[in-house]
Parts: C-alpha cells; sequence; structure tokens
C-alpha cells in the first residue's frame, strides 16, 4: 500500500541571470590529460631461454655474439617480435632452425629491432630466433645509483693503465640490452646458458654453473655456463679477468666461492664476511632455502654502482677490497654482503613486476642489514643502523618531494633507486612487523615467496599474502606506507593530573599535507609507563586523528611515559620533555634507539648532561659510547679514567680511536704510552694506529713527521688521513709527491680530512704550487669518473678555501695583498661553479650547495670608535 501524499506550498522562488558586469568566478581548470601511470610492460612473447655465444674485441670494445633466443606468444597469434637492442649492428637474423633470412626493421634511435617473423605463430609453438650481431656498448645517461647505462664494461681495454684488464656487466636496469638482444623487462625472466671464450690467462664468471671448458688450441679457452632456473634478463651477468678464485666450504652442496684480485686471495674471506652463516640465516628466516644453484661473489675496478644482485653471481665494486686488517670493525662490507644475498629471494626470487614496484627489491634488501645485524650483533646495533636509514630517508625528503614508495607517476625509472626506495622501504617492513610480531611477520614472508617464486609481483601480492595468512585488512597499512607519500610528523606532549589521578599522553600529527602525503596516518602503537620501583606498563594505543589525547589512570605521577617506546613509527617526533626525562629516557630506554634519542637531546653545556654522558661512556653500545664522547666537553677526572680504559682496550677499535683522539685533546698526561702502543702494535686495526700518529705528533711533531714516512706505504684511509694532516702542518714542501700520489686514491669520508689538509700545505707553499694545486682539485672535482667523495671533498676544501679567505679579505687594508686576495677568491669561486655545473648526480650536486659561502661584509670602524 503507498503511502499518502505530502503536500507543501512553496515560497515564490524567482530565478535571474548575474548582471552582466558581474565578476566572473574562477574555477580549477580540469586537467585534459589522464594521470601518468608507469604500466608494467605489455608482453606478446614469452622468452623461455637464451643461448649466447660471446668473444671480445678489446680494442675496438666490442661484443661480437651469436644468440639463440627461445619464445612463444603469450596469448594472441603474432607474425612479428620487438626486442631490445641497443647499438647493435646484425649480421644476420634468421629462425634457428631455418636458413632463409627474417626482415627485420631497426632504425633511429637503435634500441629496438622489430623483426618479421614471415608467417603467424600461435601461442601453442615455440619459435627459435638466431641473431647473428656485434654490439658496442656506448653510455645512453645514468642515475645517481648506477652512473652509467652502458650495460658492458672494457676496463683499461688497451692494457696500458696501472689497473687490471676487465670486462662486467651492469645490467639493472634495462642496459643488459646494450651487449646481448633481449626481453629487456623485469616482469621477463628465462633459462640461460652463455658460452664465453677469452684468452687462457682469463678467469670468466656467470650466473648458473660452469659446466665445461674447452681449450681453443689459440690461447683461448671458451667456458660454458648454465643456468636453468628462469631469472630476470637483467641479473644476466659476465665478470672476466685474471681473478684469484677462493672457494669456501660448499653450503648444502652449493658451491660458494670469491673471485679477487690476487693481492687480496687470502684476504676473500674477510672481504666476503659470514657469506655461509648468511646463507643459513636467511634459508631459516624466511623459510625457503637458499633456491639457486651457486653463490659467487666477484670483485671489480671502475663499478659503475655499490654491487649487485645478479644471480648466483653478485658484482661488488673494490671499496669492498681490503686486508682482514684493514676490515676490522668494518660493518660496510657485512651489510652490502647481506643485502646482495637477500635480493636472492626478493628480487632474483620474486621479482618486481615494473620498477614503479622496485621496493619489493630494494626494501626488502635494505631490512634484511637490519635483520642480519640483530641477529649476528645484538638488536642495539640494528638499531643504530636504522636510524642511520631514517637519517638518509629524511634527508632525501628535505633537499626534495616526498613521493609515493610505489610511484607509478616518475619522470625516469632511474629516480626509482632513491631513499624512499631502499631505505623507507626497509624501515616500513620493520613497522610492519611491529604491527603483525614476529611469528606472523616471517610467516607472511614465507608465503609471499612460495606463492610468487620464480615470478613477477605488484605491491598487491604482498598484501594479500599477509591479509590471507592473518585474517586481517591490511589495505589501510598499504595505503598509507605504499601507495601515499610522506610520514607523520609527531609532536607528543605528556601531562599528569594529581587531582583527576590521569595521565595523559596528547599526540599531534603536523604533517604538510602536500604531494599526496596523508592528513592523518594510522598509527597503531603502544606507551611505555615508567614508575620508580615498578615493572613497566604498557599501554596500547591506536593514533587515528590528527590531534588525539590517551588518558590512563595512575595513583601517582610517572616517572616516565614514552610513545612508541621501540620508536619503530617512521617519521619525525618531539617529545615534551625536560633534561632529567632525557637522562631517565637514556637509562630505561627499551632499545638503543631510544637511549640515542635520550643522549642527542641532552644539551652538551649542562653540567647535569655532562654526568649522563659520563655514565654513557660504559654503554654495552660501541656506537653509544661514541655518542657520549662526541658530546663531552672538558672531561671530568671520572669521565677521564674511563676514557682512557677505552683509548687502551675497547673492544671496538672505531670507539678506541676517538677515546686517543679526546685524550690528545686534552694533553691528557697517559697520552705518550697510549699513542707508542697504538703506533708500534701491528695486531690493531688502522683507525687506532691512525689517532695514535696524531698523538705522537702533537707530542712530539718531528717523532710523528718520522713515524709517518715509515708508514707512507699504506693506503689504508685512516693512515693516509693521518699522514695527510701531519705533513700539512709541517709545511716542509718536500711533502707534495705524497699529497699527489694519494688525492686518487683516498676515498670514503676519510678523503674529505684529507682534502683539508692538501688545502693547508697549499696554503703555506708557494704560488707555482698553490696554482697547480688548485687545478689538480679542479680536475678530480669535474671527473664523473672520481669518486663521489673525492668530488664532494673537492667541492667542500674549495668553498671551505674561498669562505676563509672571504673572512680574511674583510679585515686588510686595501693594498697588493688585498688585490691577491681578491683574485684567488675570484678563481676559488670560478672553480667552485664549475664543479658545480659538472657534478651528474643531484644528491651531491645539492650537497655542493652546502658549502657555498655567504656573502661577507667588509669590515668597518665603528663610529664610536675612537682614532
Amino acid at each position: 500500500m503507498a503511502e499518502p501524499m505530502e503536500e507543501r506550498q512553496l515560497e515564490t522562488v524567482v530565478v535571474s541571470a548575474p548582471p552582466l558586469d558581474a565578476p566572473v568566478e574562477e574555477t580549477e581548470e580540469i586537467p585534459n590529460d589522464r594521470p601518468v601511470y608507469r604500466a608494467s610492460q605489455e608482453r606478446t612473447s614469452d622468452l623461455i631461454h637464451t643461448s649466447l655465444d660471446l668473444r671480445f674485441d678489446w680494442e675496438k670494445e666490442q661484443v661480437i655474439g651469436k644468440a639463440t633466443l627461445t619464445l612463444q606468444p603469450i596469448f594472441y597469434p603474432i607474425s612479428s617480435v620487438t626486442l631490445d637492442a641497443k647499438g647493435f649492428q646484425f649480421n644476420e637474423i634468421r629462425m634457428a632452425n631455418e636458413r632463409t633470412p627474417l626482415k627485420y626493421s631497426y632504425e633511429g634511435d637503435l634500441l629496438e629491432v622489430t623483426i618479421d617473423l614471415g608467417r603467424e605463430i600461435s601461442r601453442d609453438e615455440q619459435y627459435q630466433l638466431y641473431i647473428d650481431y656485434v654490439a658496442t656498448p656506448v653510455a645512453i645517461g645514468g642515475s645517481e645509483a648506477i652512473t652509467s647505462d652502458k650495460g658492458l664494461f672494457f676496463i683499461n681495454p688497451q692494457g696500458e693503465e696501472d689497473k687490471p684488464q676487465q670486462i662486467w656487466t651492469q645490467g639493472e636496469t634495462e642496459h643488459n640490452s646494450h651487449w646481448f638482444p633481449t626481453l629487456d623487462q623485469p616482469n621477463e625472466r628465462c633459462t640461460q646458458e652463455m658460452f664465453l671464450t677469452v684468452e687462457d690467462r682469463f678467469e670468466t664468471l656467470s650466473n648458473g654453473l660452469k659446466v665445461g671448458t674447452k681449450d681453443n688450441g689459440d690461447g683461448t679457452h671458451t667456458d660454458h655456463w648454465q643456468m636453468n632456473l628462469p631469472h630476470a634478463p637483467y641479473l644476466f651477468m659476465i665478470a672476466i679477468g685474471e681473478f684469484a678464485v677462493v672457494e669456501d666450504d660448499p653450503w648444502s652442496g652449493i658451491p660458494v666461492n670469491y673471485y679477487v684480485e690476487p693481492e687480496y686471495e687470502e684476504h676473500a674471506e674477510a672481504i666476503f664476511p659470514y657469506t655461509p652463516e648468511m646463507l643459513t640465516f636467511f634459508s631459516e628466516l624466511t623459510g625457503v632455502d637458499y633456491p639457486w644453484p651457486k653463490y659467487s661473489q666477484v670483485v671489480v675496478r671502475d663499478y659503475v654502482s655499490g654491487a649487485m644482485e645478479n644471480t648466483t653471481g653478485v658484482i661488488f665494486g673494490e671499496f669492498m677490497n681490503g686486508t682482514a686488517r684493514e676490515l676490522i670493525d668494518q660493518d660496510l662490507n657485512e651489510k652490502i654482503v647481506a643485502h646482495e644475498m637477500f635480493h636472492h629471494w626478493f628480487g632474483d626470487l620474486v621479482t618486481c613486476e615494473s620498477w614503479s614496484n622496485l621496493t619489493l627489491n630494494e626494501g626488502f634488501a635494505n631490512y634484511s642489514e637490519y635483520l642480519w645485524l640483530e641477529h649476528q650483533h645484538g638488536e642495539d646495533i640494528a638499531e643504530m643502523h636504522r636510524i642511520d636509514e631514517l637519517s638518509g630517508y629524511l634527508g632525501s625528503v628535505r633537499q626534495g618531494e616526498p613521493h609515493e614508495l610505489i610511484w607509478y607517476d616518475y619522470d625516469d625509472k632511474e629516480q626509482m633507486f632513491d631513499a624512499h626506495s631502499y631505505n623507507k622501504g626497509g624501515l616500513v617492513l620493520h613497522l610492519l612487523r611491529g604491527y603483525l610480531g614476529d611469528e606472523l611477520f616471517f610467516a607472511g614472508m614465507e608465503k609471499y615467496l612460495v606463492d610468487n617464486q620464480f615470478s613477477a609481483v605488484e605491491v598487491d601480492e604482498l598484501r594479500m599474502a599477509y591479509e590471507d595468512l592473518s585474517g586481517q585488512d591490511l589495505q589501510w597499512f598499504f595505503d598509507q606506507w605504499y601507495l601515499s607519500a610522506g610520514h607523520p610528523e609527531l609532536t607528543i606532549d605528556y601531562t599528569y593530573s594529581v587531582e583527576a589521578k590521569e595521565a595523559s599522553v596528547r599526540v599531534r600529527q603536523t604533517q604538510d599535507t602536500e604531494n599526496n602525503v596523508p592528513a592523518i596516518f594510522r598509527l597503531p602503537t603502544t606507551v611505555a609507563i615508567h614508575v620508580a620501583g615498578q615493572p613497566t606498563r604498557y599501554e596500547e594505543v591506536i593514533v587515528a586523528q590528527r590531534d588525539q589525547t590517551f588518558t590512563f589512570s595512575m595513583d601517582s605521577e610517572p616517572s616516565l611515559m614514552v610513545f612508541d617506546p621501540e620508536y619503530r613509527i617512521l617519521g619525525t617526533r618531539q617529545d615534551s620533555y625536560d633534561e632529567e626525562d632525557y637522562s631517565y629516557l637514556y637509562e630505561v630506554g627499551a632499545n638503543g634507539s631510544a637511549r640515542y634519542d635520550g643522549l642527542r637531546n641532552l644539551d652538551p653545556s649542562s653540567a647535569f648532561a655532562q654526568t649522563v654522558f659520563t655514565r654513557a661512556l660504559s654503554d654495552p653500545t660501541h656506537e653509544l659510547r661514541q655518542v657520549a664522547m662526541s658530546r663531552m666537553n672538558d672531561p671530568s677526572p671520572e669521565a677521564l679514567t674511563v676514557i682512557r680504559q677505552i683509548a687502551t682496550a675497547d673492544p671496538h677499535s672505531g670507539t678506541r680511536a676517538q677515546a686517543i683522539e679526546m685524550l690528545t685533546e686534552a694533553g691528557d698526561e697517559s697520552l705518550p704510552a697510549i699513542a707508542q702502543a697504538a703506533v708500534s702494535d701491528e695486531s690493531l686495526a688502522f683507525p687506532i694506529v691512525g689517532a695514535g700518529l696524531g698523538a705522537l705528533a702533537t707530542l712530539d711533531p718531528a717523532e710523528g713527521a718520522a713515524v709517518a714516512e715509515s708508514l707512507e706505504g699504506s693506503d689504508n684511509p685512516s693512515i693516509v688521513g693521518a699522514i695527510g694532516a701531519i705533513y700539512a702542518a709541517e709545511g716542509n714542501p718536500d711533502r707534495l709527491p705524497y699529497f699527489e700520489e694519494k688525492l686518487t686514491s683516498i676515498d670514503g669520508q676519510d678523503a674529505i680530512g684529507f682534502y683539508a689538509a692538501y688545502a693547508g700545505f697549499l696554503s703555506s707553499s708557494d704560488e707555482e704550487t698553490m696554482d697547480a694545486g688548485l687545478e689538480r682539485m679542479a680536475a678530480i672535482g669535474v671527473d664523473q669518473g672520481a669518486s663521489p667523495w673525492q668530488r664532494i671533498s673537492v667541492g667542500k676544501t674549495i668553498g671551505d678555501m674561498q669562505g676563509a679567505l672571504m673572512a680574511e679579505a674583510t679585515m686588510m687594508e686595501d693594498g697588493p695583498g688585498k688585490t691577491r686576495a681578491g683574485l684567488l677568491i675570484a678563481r676559488l669561486a670560478g672553480i667552485f661553479d664549475t664543479v658545480v655545473a659538472a657534478e651528474s648526480i643531484p644528491q651531491v650536486k645539492a650537497i655542493y650547495e652546502q658549502f657555498r659561502p655567504a656573502p661577507v661584509e667588509e669590515a668597518t670602524d665603528s663610529p664610536e670608535k675612537e682614532d
């Protein structure tokens, strides 16, 4: 039955047009184009197997190749196929079982070849292409992470340089198609075999197992490498050189070996630390045994990236090289070995289907560094690493706009290799682990790998693996952390009401909401409530508002409340703590991150903070001992007693070296004996020796210079840096050859100090030496083949020299001296601008701007000053 109709009498409404002279309201223009979406590569043919027979022309830097590719249509019948092939000369293209050449089109930018198959081929039929070609790899571009996209590199091809002759490859992103024809996309995978013909003096390395070697009787041999498990073409690799091959014990029957230059043969296991142990740990952690037929690692010269996870054949840059003594306490090698190995599960076994999803490779690999450090060295050491990763991500956001982890609208795929895909990707996984708990997190990791092995994935497959296992809807988590940009910026206030007997935690999210940054992040976490003499109380909370307060009944005022006590939340935080609160946080912090936050927020100028730093000198974590020392000023007698103990017996060499430097600054009476022991004990790590050498030179410059001379043959950065400082202070012009020799060999952070010492040396030299020195630094600064650390060192040194001279010039009276200073300032400014203009890495270019000196106002006499 219908309801009765209600009738209403409406007021009379008059509708009229606006006056002709009325202002027109502006409306936001609707875009005419759809948003950019970097889709996964469309596949018309499936690449099933790749066979390559390769020789190399060192003089012309060419690859002479014969490729046999087995393919099959995906679904629709095809009559042509397009392959990636950059800069090729084709001698012949035909079906492998036929003699008739196929027609092909290879025009324009010479990046792709389209082959007419001569007939229609259905999805039930495989076809084999035979391609006889010559490839001349030439760089088209590069990126911050991978400085050249040449694909295959001849090192010292004419044998005229002071370095080994080598050939090696770097395939990521789509660079392997510079040296063999393929479908160069991450959502493709195939099995492979390589026949590599080289001179007898060379060793070769490729993916899979070496199944045979043929002596050609002409001074060459052909190695046959075979990979019977499918992987992506960008993971194909070769390395050729006069390597020493060091065999480690097989892991579960799988060969494990290391390719190094002969001088490092006895140090190979130190260069690639814990390799067998990591294979065991990661297999057990993921629930999936290492799935590939071998594990090889090789160090090459002039590598264009840090390292690359080529399946079963990881390539590293020469920064990994070192003797066992040089590598004491150097955890960089350890972390990079872990990173590249974990890729063999996340990246090689399960591969991102598009570069937009790169964090599914790199985020897991980055998190493996935390997982390994936590397992091998404890949670606090892992937390120190997490702090560095967070700092790297936040620094990158300050230098540019944030973007989504799964980034579908990048301008260039090479932009994906940044602190989002790497650092933030790993930190988000740590968040997910904290939310789900260890058991579920690692079980979900196993499910993801098993369900998707030997296939390409997008982020939803990771989400669904965890949803299927947990029974939860995790779309909110993935929308927030993977498909949105940015991070929460939290202001946290803690209060207690005596009348209500309530403790409150107010959490405000203050982040800017531009660039697809959420206004409100959903943050499940806990609040730790500390009351002296009582067990810590933990309250679970979920932040789901822009401004939210949580209240807890408390009979007495807490000693301290800590929001997110494990410091898992990815973002920034500002707590309403005073000095005593931060001291208490250091004492009761749940992990190294909390204790670090307590130390770094104390004011070093207060006596109270100095007492806390003195206690922290005995912290079980060496990095926190270092933080305590770095924040001390004028150490007390009690502190000096502990610092002396650190300087003589601390188990970590960097901490021990820092203590020696502190004692040197303090002029401590114990220094002579400590310095002598540091420079004479050949079992000590080089940072300790370098610190001891600096101390010795402070005590007795002549003796310090004499010991420095005896150590000039060392290339260790700590020793080179210490010698540079001594020689700069000495001002002896005969030391110039030492500086010139080491300028291009020293690398890493130590290069900054060495270049500064060189500048000090030049400042006391004659005009001709100064002129030549500036030219030398300018040449290094513009050379994109020099290491980034060397280029950064040039920028900082030139900027510092210019700034110091500008300040000095303001105090000069007009005359020849001021004129010369002005000319030198202009020259330094020109060098600085030239170095900045030549820089190819945006992040390094941004770092330079920090070194650009600010203008200095001319000093003038005050009107009140009497004559």
